[in-house]
């Protein structure tokens, strides 16, 4: 499965090979550590990290035993997670594909959301969201980390709570009460992400 230029204008392969790639985080993301400190990933045996790149979370979750998927469009991204688990003696599934075309053919426990959402056209989210919606069992969890920016454009595109919920509805999604933890981004003049754990009815 590969993508069309209108689902993916940005070529992501070539940023990968030129290093461009601004939205990398140095390490683990703080939300990722937050998150396994509290034991939220306790339950999960299966977990996909959908336009992966280079993030270490891939690794972390194999690390802690998980069936782990990691999906891309950029080989060289992929070729990259590859040597990373294989260094360590791990396993994981790598997938070069458009992934929103993709099911699953057991329903999963969990999604990593971190970079993936905030890079595709917005005219794509309805489909990310039955993507997601499809991948999960029931009960099932998105570790989401919500991109907040008020400048037009992208990517990256920002990801209000607002638009959120409106892209995860209540009758589809519960929604964690309180305020989100928000993670200013190192290298994007400090935008915060909001760390939401979103449950599929």
């Amino acid at each position: 499965m590969t993508s069309s230029p209108d689902r993916a204008p940005m070529d992501w392969e070539q940023r990968f090979r030129d290093e461009t790639t601004p939205w990398e985080r140095p390490g683990l993301h703080p939300a990722f550590e937050a998150w396994q400190a509290e034991g939220a990933f306790d339950p999960v045996d299966t977990v996909i990290v959908p336009g992966c790149g280079r993030a270490p979370e891939l690794k972390a979750f194999a690390a802690l035993g998980k069936a782990a998927i990691g999906a891309d469009l950029s080989a060289t991204a992929l070729a990259w997670q590859k040597r990373q688990l294989e260094a360590d003696g791990l396993t994981g599934e790598l997938i070069e594909a458009d992934i929103l075309l993709w099911r699953p053919d057991t329903p999963m426990d969990a999604v990593y959301e971190q970079t993936f959402l905030c890079a595709i056209p917005p005219k794509l989210r309805d489909e990310y969201e039955q993507a997601v919606h499809a991948w999960l069992k029931p009960g099932g969890q998105l570790f989401a980390l919500f991109m907040q920016k008020a400048e037009m454009g992208g990517p990256p595109y920002g990801c209000s709570i607002p638009a959120m919920r409106e892209l995860f509805p209540a009758e589809r999604w519960d929604w964690p009460d309180g305020d989100p933890a928000p993670y200013p981004h190192p290298s994007l003049n400090g935008k915060p992400e909001l760390a939401v754990i979103l449950t599929r009815r």
